[in-house]
């Protein structure tokens, strides 16, 4: 190949060759890699623009040419153009990057002070493509597969202040071509050259990076879709989902014919339902004025500009249709510019914003510098879209591993069709009051909690707002039921009667947390969230029983008995087990360790004096306690624990907030303890991450403690917001997901269990690194308590800063609940992205300091 320097020396005026290099799809780089893949990455050093249309043949190649021709040549004049093509049909009649190629070198050829460096590249080809390229250094004979074909035509033209003026330089690149012109999907399965998503993506990202880290360069990229926004990439996922990871900026060529105005609404519709920003919208002129409607429609939003009408000759060389285009070009070229630096500006400006305005929860500002400020660009799937501004500003991923506090269980297909359905709520429903009303998507949500984490047990779904409402909310039953059940008197009627009715107190567990309201809190034991700084008012009305926790350390599962029950005698076969499925195994009820729970449970019973009042509502989280620090309660004694209170008819609360809806790897944790609440809050996953809402489950006899001839005996607590349309369509689609073999591979064959997420072999090997001193795996969660000692343990801890910071450098965004960390996937996370992540927090364990390790 000729290198750009020895093309510049010639003398000629013009100067055209060719290089053609086949090789097998086997040696691209990375096939085969077991290391984790880097993080995708966007440079922002320089506009980059897809270029999508509302259908095919509208004139999307002759746009990416004129912003070519805008940018090369005109007053915006910059240094280089990158044009790249990453899907290609009917090659090499047909190729999208030859067109801009030979158009800009005609274009530059008739200004004679200019002087311009052009290369086309085709990188690859199934082999009928391959094939039909006639250059004498071609075979003729392929397999059917894609290849690395690396073919490259170039010219240069040189102006006539060759020696002194700018050289510009426009680089041209087919990533993926196929011959058969028909759309991507079926060219690829009919030339057995299919290209998963994952490794065209990769392969863009490539060369997006071109001059990235040298010497900056005045550039402009467009990165040109094939079809229209819908049309199937070669996997059959529409491009405008293949993109989305991305989120590239874009023009919309719409489509100035009889019809254009819908279909150019549809595809801008499509673009913005899946968070694309629509810069422009440009189209030829047909003399059908569909400019003005669609201003209209926009509502000077989005600038509209009008081509005039392309020749219909097809020997015309366009050459004077460039000519009475370019003020057109021109002008969407300054709307691109314009929206490029405006947005690095809002980007770069948003950490010093965000400290000036914001409060944030659970966050010491003392603390939090704008250098630790994380700028979220976008989601998509499991990933934040993250802005780093240093060196070259870039957007690069980041996978979400805290789930955005517990919430997140999409993938990038789910996410598109919440969104989908929520606007169809918003548009059908918007917002309408629930009491005594019905609508679809809060009947269908009420009924697929009812046989879904209720089945079984539970017969009367009630909604509010979040999962420490919800909580309040069970509390409320609870007490009424047991109040109900004892004949306590409550004479609501007297509003001002000065009888003292009995306290009423929960029975809870040490570690647990229920929520930041102050009900919620008073159900919970002193901890740093409840403490005189965080609630002033906080007399923790409850019982708290200290439980015994199950965890994994060097390669075993151990149980640890709290002080009350270590005075029991237990052998070895009590304190160990095999696997972790041992743990939850019903045969353990007949062991003596569930004797020694019921018998220490009731004596604890026994030691609550009635000068406190009642015990009127056992509330646990089953078997995982999130916030308190992620620690398994060994499922054993928290189904005595229930069993127990059941033969006091004590009503049961499970505060399944986290853990339902797959979070442990069934639907309900209560699975998981083999026994059934009286009243279950769920809330967090419920809706998929995308906006609050929560329900509190209860059986039909807790129902029946609030019916009466007074609406003072009935349930008085609401929202504004309750049973919101736009939360429970997101919900039932959610629920039906998640639970749904077709569309989360991660559903078992029975359909009541996710697949293993985590490697086993990896996760036992972390529980035995130094720096690590426990491990609680299950379902999405993979939490990992650090070794320390004295100041760096607790939840005010901030000793895992520092490993944290640059796991966020390796793309796994993680948060803390002080010395512990964790990893938290969604149900339909794939276990290879899970290991990844984990593979990450691994090797920077092995980068820790003896001293750390010690």
């Amino acid at each position: 190949m000729l290198t750009l320097t020895s093309l510049l020396l010639r003398p000629t005026r013009h100067h055209l060759h060719h290089r053609h290099v086949i090789k097998n799809l086997s040696t691209t780089a990375g096939a085969g890699a077991t290391n984790p893949s880097p993080p995708l990455t966007v440079p922002l050093s320089h506009p980059i623009y897809l270029i999508w249309s509302s259908n095919t043949s509208l004139g999307k190649t002759l746009v990416s040419a004129g912003l070519a021709a805008s940018s090369l040549l005109s007053r915006h004049r910059r240094r280089s153009f990158l044009y790249l093509k990453p899907i290609q049909t009917g090659y090499p009649a047909d190729s999208d990057s030859h067109f801009v190629f030979s158009k800009l070198t005609s274009l530059v050829r008739r200004s004679p002070h200019l002087s311009l460096l052009a290369s086309n590249h085709v990188l690859k080809a199934s082999a009928s493509a391959a094939s039909s390229i006639s250059t004498p250094q071609a075979p003729k004979n392929f397999d059917k597969a894609m290849r690395d074909l690396d073919w490259c035509e170039e010219r240069r033209v040189v102006g006539d202040n060759s020696g002194t003026g700018p050289i510009s330089e426009l680089l041209c690149k087919t990533m993926y071509a196929w011959g058969d012109p028909v759309s991507p999907h079926l060219a690829a399965e009919r030339e057995s050259g299919a290209v998963e998503d994952s490794v065209l993506l990769e392969m863009l990202q490539r060369c997006l990076q071109i001059g990235v880290g040298k010497e900056k360069v005045d550039s402009f990229c467009v990165v040109e879709t094939a079809g229209g926004v819908a049309s199937p990439g070669p996997s059959g996922s529409l491009q405008c989902d293949l993109y989305r990871p991305f989120r590239l900026p874009a023009i919309l060529v719409g489509d100035g014919r009889l019809g254009g105005i819908s279909g150019t609404i549809s595809a801008y519709e499509s673009l913005k339902i899946r968070g694309y920003d629509v810069v422009a919208v440009v189209f030829e002129d047909h003399g059908l004025v569909n400019e003005v409607p669609l201003a209209s429609y926009f509502r000077n939003s989005v600038p509209v500009l009008v081509l005039p009408p392309i020749p219909q000759d097809l020997s015309d060389d366009l050459m004077e249709w460039y000519d009475d285009a370019h003020n057109v070009f021109d002008s969407l070229m300054e709307i691109m510019l314009s929206a490029y630096t405006e947005r690095i500006k809002r980007l770069h400006d948003m950490p010093r914003r965000a400290v000036d305005v914001f409060w944030w929860p659970f966050t010491q500002h003392t603390f939090v510098s704008e250098g630790d400020v994380t700028v979220i660009d976008s989601r998509c799937g499991e990933n934040f879209s993250v802005f780093k501004a240093q060196n070259d500003d870039a957007i690069t991923q980041q996978f979400d591993a805290c789930a955005s506090w517990w919430t997140q269980g999409p993938d990038a297909t789910l996410q598109t069709e919440l969104a989908r359905d929520m606007g169809y709520a918003t548009a059908r429903f918007g917002h309408v009051m629930f009491p005594e009303n019905v609508y679809e998507p809060a009947l269908e949500c009420a009924e697929l909690l009812l046989e879904g984490v209720g089945k079984g047990w539970a017969s009367r779904t009630y909604f509010s707002d979040n999962g420490s409402t919800a909580i309040e909310i069970a509390l409320k039953m609870a007490f009424r039921k047991f109040s109900y059940d004892r004949g306590i008197l409550l004479d609501h009627l007297k509003e001002n009667t000065a009888e003292r009715y009995p306290e009423l107190v929960v029975l809870a567990l040490k570690g647990s947390y229920h929520g930041d309201t102050l009900g919620a809190m008073e159900a919970q034991a002193p901890s740093s969230y409840t403490g005189f700084l965080q609630q002033p008012w906080y007399n923790g009305r409850g019982f708290f029983l200290d439980p015994p926790m199950v965890f994994l350390s060097n390669n075993m599962w151990n149980l640890s008995l709290p002080e009350g029950l270590r005075s029991w005698s237990l052998n070895l076969k009590n304190m160990t087990f095999g696997s972790r499925d041992d743990i939850f195994v019903k045969s353990r009820d007949k062991s003596d360790l569930a004797g020694i729970y019921a018998t220490y449970i009731s004596e604890q019973l026994s030691k609550f004096p009635e000068s406190k009042g009642y015990i009127g509502a056992l509330i646990i989280e089953p078997v995982i306690q999130g916030a308190g620090g992620m620690h398994m309660v060994d499922p054993l004694f928290q189904r005595v624990l229930v069993n127990e209170c059941r033969k006091k008819n004590i009503p049961t609360i499970f505060d399944e907030v986290f853990t339902g809806f797959w979070r442990l790897g069934t639907e309900s944790a209560a699975e998981l303890l083999s026994c059934f609440p009286d009243i279950a809050c769920f809330g967090k996953l419920m809706t998929g991450g995308t906006v609050p809402l929560a329900a509190t489950l209860a059986t039909n006899a807790v129902f029946d403690s609030f019916i009466g001839d007074s609406k003072l005996k009935a349930l008085l607590h609401g929202h504004s917001y309750s049973a919101h349309a736009i939360g429970c369509t997101a919900a039932a689609k959610s629920i039906r997901w998640f639970k749904d073999s077709q569309r989360n591979p991660n559903i078992t064959s029975k359909g009541s269990l996710l697949s293993e997420l985590w490697d086993d072999k990896l996760v036992y090997q972390i529980s035995s690194h130094p720096a690590i001193q426990r491990v609680v795996v299950l379902g999405t969660l993979c939490a990992l308590e650090l070794r320390v000692e004295g100041c760096n343990a607790g939840y005010g801890s901030r000793y895992a800063s520092s490993l944290l910071k640059k796991l966020r450098e390796d793309g796994v965004y993680m948060r803390p609940l002080g010395h512990v960390i964790y990893l938290m996937c969604g149900p339909c996370t794939s276990p290879k992205v899970c290991n990844e992540a984990l593979t990450k927090v691994y090797r920077r364990l092995e980068e820790l300091s003896p001293s750390q390790n010690n």
